[in-house]
Order: structure tokens, then sequence, then C-alpha cells
């Protein structure tokens, strides 16, 4: 019986894993294109929003969520090691893409396939950008999982909400910092002003998905508990 449930457990792992590698890949991938969040919210008196942010942050409130999921059932090493695995699979498909980038496109008349400059606009991002991703994700991810452990640690069972929301509105405080400087800031691309204003806009925007997170972190752990650990 304890090898059923063993096995059960690895490979719940093995699908979470590959759930939280493609959310991240994918939302890299796609986050060259702009769009408008229709939400405001008045913080202290001040209307925020509606939002412009990139288009990846789609599927990062399944990162996240996946993050305190493997964080509660296998641990932080487990989640450490997977955001290497994922920073570093995020490279590797950069850097196909940058060599897709230098082949030549065939046109056939008639095709809808893409051609050298719509392919190249589409998945050209700037160097930087990709670099300070890659920076921000592995440090917030590492961060978030050491708080999720740490305020764990001294709360017990209890207060699942304050350890998963709370761990991860602290490391996405650094994550909506360090992207935005390392991408545009230090590339010149964006002044340091103008990086002060935007920065906080899209910490307040992942503060509200965090929240709206936390009935489906509830559900995980009865998911999880229920199907997998009984």
């Amino acid at each position: 019986m304890n090898n059923i449930l063993f096995t059960k457990k690895q490979w719940l792992f093995v699908f979470l894993a590959g759930l939280f590698i493609t959310n991240a890949v994918t939302a890299e991938l796609i986050s060259n294109k702009l769009i408008e969040v229709p939400l405001s919210i008045n913080l202290f008196g001040n209307k925020l929003g509606p939002f412009v942010t990139i288009v990846g942050i789609l599927p990062w409130p399944v990162v996240f969520l996946l993050t305190d999921l493997l964080n509660e059932f296998y641990g932080y090493k487990a989640v450490r090691r997977l955001s290497w695995i994922t920073a570093i699979l995020i490279s590797y498909c950069f850097i196909v893409v940058g060599l897709s980038m230098e082949i030549p496109a065939v046109e056939i008349e008639g095709s809808n396939l893409s051609d050298d400059a719509s392919f190249n606009k589409v998945f050209g991002q700037a160097q930087m950008v990709i670099v300070g991703s890659i920076c921000a994700f592995l440090v917030s991810q590492i961060l978030d999982a050491s708080l999720f452990m740490w305020i764990k640690s001294k709360t017990g069972e209890r207060f699942i909400w304050l350890r998963s929301t709370g761990s991860t509105l602290i490391s996405q405080l650094i994550d909506s910092y360090i992207v935005l400087y390392i991408g545009f800031v230090l590339p010149g691309t964006l002044s340091f002003t103008d990086f002060m204003e935007i920065a906080p806009t899209n910490y307040v925007l992942k503060i509200v998905i965090a929240i709206l997170l936390t009935p489906l972190i509830y559900l995980g752990h009865y998911l999880i508990k229920r199907f997998v650990l009984r």
C-alpha cells in the first residue's frame, strides 16, 4: 500500500513539475506583447488602473499556485532544484529561438506562414529583457520557497493562506523590480523615473492576482490530500 501511495506522489510531482515548466516557458515566449487589464484599484486615495502589462502575465498565476503546492508537499529543495532546471530550460528555449531567427524563411506565395520580418518581430525579444526575466525568475522563486518554509516553521500546518500568499507578495515585489531594472533601465530604454512609476503598478497587479488565487490554493490542498495522499 505504501509503495502505491509513494508512486502516486511521484507521478503527481512529474505532472506538477511539467505544468510548472510549461507555464514558465510559455510566459517568457509570449511576453513580447502589451495588454490592458481593465481593473482599477483605490489605494490610499490614489486610483491605480487600468493596468498595462505584458501578456505573459497570464500563465504566471499558475506558476505561483504550483510553487506553493510543490513547496507544501515536496519541500524547499524540490522547488529550488525545479527553479534552476526551469531557468536552464528557458535559456535553452531562447537559444533555439535565436538560432531559428538567423535561418532565412522560405516564402511560399499564398501561404499563411511567417516571413522573416513578422517572425522576428514576434520572437525577437531584447537580450537584456531575457537576462532580466531569467534573473528575476530565479531570485523570486528561491525567495518564495525560502519564505514559504520559514512561515510554515513558525505557524505549523495552520494559516495556509499566510504562507502561500505572504511568500508570493514578498517574492513578486523583488521580481517586479529586477526584471524591469535589468531588462529596461540598464540598457537605457527606460528612465529611472518611469521605472519607479511602472514597477509599483505591476506589483499591485500581482498582489491582486495572489489574493485571488487563495481559494485555489485551498482547493489544490484538498484535491491532493483527497486523491493522492489518502
